[in-house]
């Protein structure tokens, strides 16, 4: 008697446990699938002592141990995650760029993928942002992410914005906005944010504004990016087998040819001149600049200054005399992608000036 009713029991236990076997399979079922790709930066960062939030190693911790930090990242969404790089973003350069970029491209064509996090350093976070946002071809959101201090400092921001860049790769409400920057509980888009002040943690803001913010695992979305990306880019990672070199030269007072002379002479297929004020090219640097593209270099004029505006076509400078390209909005980082990735197309300065204003 006593044996048949353990019999019994453990049958009735054994179904129970199957049922909520089955139950969280489903639940999990309906989560989105978000891949990780790691890359280094501050995000994986350590310090020696827990008030250390600016003096650090970065690019020390392994994705799955970052993944493991953040248990509630199992609330929102199934996530895997990849170590794609271990580094400082700082070195990042073109191979790493069309390394990660192919690699974001495959993975949003799987269809057990939804959504694509990239955890980067911030010092070029804007930069990758940007490039993928232009080649990549995908409606699928896609998400970089980093922090301003490591997860060993005392008020941390790695791991909320990590959760929050996992909620919006998860969320439907994402698709189709391009790729996104998820920092401070705001969503930025890839082709506007920058880097604006290195020892805060609201370092990165939009001249226009951000897209919308997070919170409490729920986005908010207030605008639309209006320029063309991703799914609407005539550009395609799967097609660009390497990026020219393209430099960027700094206006200041004072400022003198040597730059823009030394980086054509290196090999630099385009150069961007940050210019003072509306993109303003020196009286003494006119001339350098002008003989370069007369030899072929892409002289593009783009702006120093931080915060809103751009450069207009004519001003300061007769640009359609000497056939240079303005910037626009984009800032001279921003430049250098673009022009790198129109010129990997095969773009003349006609073609450039059409898609600094498109894109």
């Amino acid at each position: 008697m006593i044996a048949s009713l353990s019999r019994s029991l453990l049958r009735s236990m054994t179904a129970a446990l199957a049922a909520l076997g089955l139950a969280a399979a489903a639940l999990a079922a309906d989560k989105p699938q978000v891949m990780v790709l790691a890359t280094g930066g501050t995000i994986a960062g350590a310090g020696a002592q827990a008030a250390n939030s600016a003096t650090y190693q970065a690019a020390k911790v392994p994705v799955d141990k970052l993944l493991a930090g953040v248990p509630e990242l199992g609330n929102v969404a199934q996530v895997r995650g990849e170590q794609v790089f271990q580094i400082a973003s700082e070195s990042f350069t073109n191979e790493h760029l069309l390394t990660l970029a192919k690699r974001v491209a495959a993975l949003s064509k799987q269809a057990d993928v939804d959504g694509i996090v990239i955890t980067h350093g911030t010092d070029t976070l804007e930069e990758t942002a940007y490039f993928l946002h232009l080649t990549v071809r995908t409606s699928k959101p896609i998400v970089v992410v980093g922090s301003m201090r490591p997860g060993t400092a005392l008020s941390a921001d790695g791991t909320l914005n990590l959760l929050n860049a996992v909620t919006v790769a998860g969320d439907a409400s994402a698709r189709g906005k391009g790729v996104l920057v998820v920092m401070n509980d705001e969503i930025h888009t890839g082709r506007d944010v920058a880097k604006t002040v290195n020892i805060k943690t609201e370092a990165f803001k939009s001249p226009w504004g951000p897209l919308g913010m997070v919170v409490e695992g729920k986005s908010f979305w207030f605008r639309a990016p209006a320029k063309r990306h991703t799914v609407n880019s005539e550009f395609d990672i799967d097609k660009i087998t390497a990026l020219p070199s393209v430099e960027i030269a700094y206006g200041s007072g004072n400022a003198s040819d040597v730059a823009p002379r030394a980086l054509a002479a290196a090999g630099a297929k385009a150069l961007v001149y940050a210019g003072t004020g509306n993109g303003s090219v020196s009286k003494q640097v006119v001339p350098a600049l002008r003989e370069l593209r007369a030899q072929g270099v892409q002289i593009v004029r783009s702006s120093r200054v931080n915060g809103g505006g751009f450069v207009l076509r004519n001003a300061e400078q007769p640009d359609d005399q000497y056939d240079w390209v303005v910037a626009h909005d984009l800032n001279p980082q921003k430049a250098r992608i673009l022009t790198s990735v129109a010129l990997a197309a095969g773009a003349d300065s006609k073609a450039l000036q059409r898609i600094f204003l498109d894109y």
